[in-house]
């Protein structure tokens, strides 16, 4: 109990001197927190301009993350973000293979419109953050822990880009919509960023900390009615076992176990970053969307219908209001 309270305090601080930084997107700073304390890694999806790339630049500084940034385009290869092996000659004139690692060899990896990179190029990617680990000439080499992967997808411009296959969607814990800011934080931010001095972020925590508070997550205990409550409604989001009309008439397909851990995981982690220490059934209601949007697809009937994934994911989660 003393840990996650201080640990609640901390995490007080970390939201603060995000807050100072990213304007008007408290909700994006939470659930982004929220996947790192639980381990896991992030789909931004918002259109340019909305602080995405400055939010991944300000958690690697405020979390004492070593971060790097790559641009995915269609013409990058896996080495570009893997590493390669590189034949060097001694004074000798002996030859031998090293190996230079590239930016996938880093704590927190932004990979920057990520649906433009080839699928040859997303299924690397998938291997590092699944295994933690990449495999180059047969030999594996790991990756730096932590490693959290928070990537960005444009949902407007979709000339020239590969979707993301369902089995890399389900590796990432949540999919965060990225929304335009309210009219006075972006009045705050249009006056903070074209001034003579800039905000900065300071150092709250180290990769360390980070570390001893994911595994205090996984310590923190749940309820069985939480328990039952997460199982109740991925079950009753799979149309073979769903109870519901609209989830037999809609989806396509439903979320699998990996929904059932993540929002586990997510609840535990929220509760954490509110100080609490528990969760509730309130915990997964408010995770339910970001965790199982990028988990569920509907069929053609819905987009008849004029249904959204919204729509089902409420109808889902009434049961636990």
């Amino acid at each position: 109990m003393e840990e996650i309270e201080a640990l609640g305090d901390r995490l007080a601080s970390v939201r603060d001197r995000i807050g100072r930084v990213i304007f008007g997107q408290q909700e994006v700073i939470d659930r982004t927190l929220v996947t790192l304390l639980a381990g896991g890694h992030v789909l931004l999806i918002g259109v340019p301009g909305l602080a995405k790339t400055r939010l991944v630049e300000t958690l690697g500084t405020v979390l004492g993350l070593a971060e790097k940034r790559i641009q995915c385009t269609p013409d990058l290869m896996p080495a570009d973000i893997l590493g390669s092996e590189v034949l060097e000659e001694a004074d000798n004139g002996r030859r031998s293979f090293r190996f230079l690692p590239g930016p996938v060899f880093s704590q927190l990896l932004m990979a920057d419109e990520i649906n433009r990179a080839s699928p040859r190029t997303q299924s690397a990617l998938l291997q590092a953050m699944q295994e933690h680990r990449v495999s180059v000439a047969g030999q594996y080499h790991p990756l730096p822990q932590p490693f959290h992967v928070l990537a960005t997808q444009n949902p407007l411009e979709q000339e020239g880009t590969y979707p993301l296959p369902e089995a890399q969607l389900d590796r990432f814990l949540m999919q965060i919509d990225v929304d335009y800011p309210d009219r006075e934080a972006e009045r705050r931010m249009m006056i903070a960023t074209t001034g003579s001095t800039d905000e900065r972020a300071v150092t709250v925590l180290s990769a360390a900390d980070l570390q001893v508070a994911q595994r205090l997550v996984r310590r923190v205990p749940v309820g069985e009615g939480v328990v039952d409550g997460i199982l109740d409604l991925v079950r009753r989001g799979r149309p073979e076992m769903s109870e519901l009309m609209e989830v037999r008439q809609h989806v396509a397909w439903g979320p699998g176990p990996r929904a059932s851990q993540a929002l586990m995981l997510a609840a535990r982690a929220r509760a954490v970053l509110d100080g609490r220490l528990s969760p509730s059934l309130d915990d997964v209601v408010a995770l339910a969307k970001p965790i199982l949007k990028h988990r569920m697809a509907l069929n053609f009937a819905a987009r008849a219908d004029g249904v959204t994934l919204d729509d089902v994911i409420d109808r889902l989660c009434a049961p636990l209001m």
